[in-house]
């Protein structure tokens, strides 16, 4: 089952454990397909496990694939692009929200290229309370740096024309 493209869904990360992290209110589908999810968040209420709440600053394209454990939040700011990337559990939609399993680690690439390895702490906190097992602490190794690998090739979605094409998409979709 994949969301039609043009119809908005909510974003659902969950925890290891199973509990709720963080709601997206509403992401617009620009594509779907076996692979993977493409839907932007602008102006979005997100909702956090502890009930704060808070609206997205910018437009962001986000990229929820269904076999990679990692999903891509391409931050559109006036000083360049911004790539947030969780690493999590592979996305699927259920008909009513894209969701996957947030491991806490995230991978934050600036518009200059350079990168940073974010919450090593809070992986390795929630590593040993949740008891992640040993083949997903290593699915999570090895994925890391893939991801890392394919931010310095420039891989879509790690590169400006990428991000730009789907976003010049929205805005006719959605004008």
């Amino acid at each position: 089952m994949l969301p039609e493209t043009g119809s908005y869904v909510y974003i659902q990360s969950y925890k290891h454990d199973g509990s709720l992290h963080r709601t997206w209110c509403r992401g617009f589908v620009l594509e779907a397909n076996e692979d993977y999810i493409v839907a932007v968040t602008d102006k979005t209420w997100v909702i956090e496990a502890d009930g704060r709440r808070w609206l997205t600053r910018e437009p962001a394209v986000c990229f929820f694939y269904m076999h990679a454990w990692f999903n891509v939040i391409s931050m559109i700011r006036m000083s360049g692009i911004y790539y947030y990337c969780n690493i999590a559990s592979p996305s699927l939609f259920d008909g009513e929200a894209v969701k996957n399993i947030d491991y806490d680690l995230d991978v934050k690439l600036y518009p200059d290229g350079g990168y940073q390895i974010l919450d090593e702490n809070e992986y390795a906190e929630h590593s040993a309370q949740m008891e992640y097992p040993e083949e997903v602490k290593q699915i999570i190794e090895q994925q890391t740096d893939d991801l890392i690998h394919r931010m310095e090739q420039g891989a879509d979605p790690f590169n400006e024309e990428c991000i730009e094409r789907y976003y010049h998409q929205y805005l006719s979709m959605t004008s």
